[in-house]
C-alpha cells in the first residue's frame, strides 16, 4: 500500500493549524530560549502538542495500516518540520495506540535512529529513546544495535543507546546496560554523563543493591554520573 500524498499533507495541514491556534508567542520565545532551538516554535506545552497529534492521527486512519505508510508519513511529517512542535507531534503517534502494530518492529529502529541524529538535543532524543525502548523489549536481539550505538561518533546516539532502557526494571538487560555505560564512562560530554547517571538512577528503583555495587565498581564515572546513580539511594 502506497501512502496518498493528500493523506499525509491532510495530516501536516491539519497539526499545523492546531498547533498554531493552540500556541503562544510569549512561551513559544522562552521555550525557544530555554532549548536553543534554531527552529521555530509555537508555544505549544508537551502534553497538548501530545492531544493534538492524537486527534489528527485518528483523523488519518489509513496511514497507519501498514509499516510503509507509517513510516513515510512519519518521515514527512519530522523531515518537513517547521515548527518544533509538529516533531514532538512524530513522536507523540509513535508512541500512540495508532502505531502499536509497528513502534516495536525491529526495522523501526531506523526511523527512530533518523530522529535521534536529525533532532540532535536532549528533549527530541530522550523522547525519541522511549520508542527506541519499545524494540528492545520486544527485540532482545536488539542489544547488539545498541552496543553499536554506544560506540556511535555521534554524542547523541550514543546517549540513546544509554537511556533506550529507562523504566524498563525488572526487564532491564545488564549487561546491555553495563556494556553501553563502560564504552561512555570516560566522556567528558555533560549530556553523557548526565545520561549514564540517569540510567543508574532508573535501574536503582528496582535494584539499590546492584546500582550500589556497580558505581564503586567503576571509578572512571565522573563525580556527575556518580551523584546521579546514587541520588535516591
Amino acid at each position: 500500500m502506497s501512502t496518498a500524498p493528500e493523506a499525509v499533507e491532510g495530516l501536516i495541514a491539519g497539526l499545523r493549524e492546531a498547533l498554531a491556534a493552540a500556541g503562544d508567542p510569549a512561551r513559544a520565545a522562552q521555550q525557544r530560549a530555554y532549548l536553543k532551538s534554531e527552529m521555530a516554535m509555537h508555544g505549544v506545552s508537551v502534553p497538548v502538542a501530545r492531544r493534538i497529534a492524537q486527534r489528527a492521527a485518528a483523523a488519518h486512519p489509513d496511514l497507519w495500516r501498514d509499516p510503509g505508510t507509517w513510516q513515510t508519513a512519519l518521515c514527512c511529517l519530522w523531515d518537513g518540520a517547521t515548527h518544533r512542535e509538529e516533531r514532538y507531534a512524530a513522536l507523540a503517534i509513535i508512541r500512540s495506540k495508532h502505531s502499536a502494530p509497528h513502534a516495536s518492529r525491529m526495522e523501526s529502529l531506523a526511523l527512530y535512529e533518523h530522529c535521534v541524529r536529525t533532532g540532535a538535543w536532549w528533549d527530541l532524543v530522550d523522547e525519541a529513546s522511549h520508542a527506541v525502548g519499545l524494540v528492545m523489549r520486544a527485540h532482545p536481539a536488539a542489544a547488539a544495535r545498541m552496543r553499536a550505538w554506544a560506540a556511535d561518533a555521534d554524542m547523541w546516539v550514543r546517549r540513546s543507546a544509554i537511556i533506550c532502557q529507562l523504566q524498563h526494571k525488572a526487564d532491564t538487560d545488564l549487561a546491555l546496560l553495563t556494556d553501553v555505560i563502560e564504552a561512555n564512562q570516560e566522556d567528558r560530554e555533560f549530556f553523557i554523563r548526565k545520561a549514564i547517571g540517569w540510567a543508574l538512577r532508573d535501574y536503582a528503583r528496582t535494584d539499590g543493591d546492584w546500582v550500589r555495587a556497580f558505581v564503586q565498581a567503576h571509578p572512571s564515572l565522573s563525580p556527575l554520573s556518580r551523584r546521579e546513580a546514587l541520588k535516591h539511594l
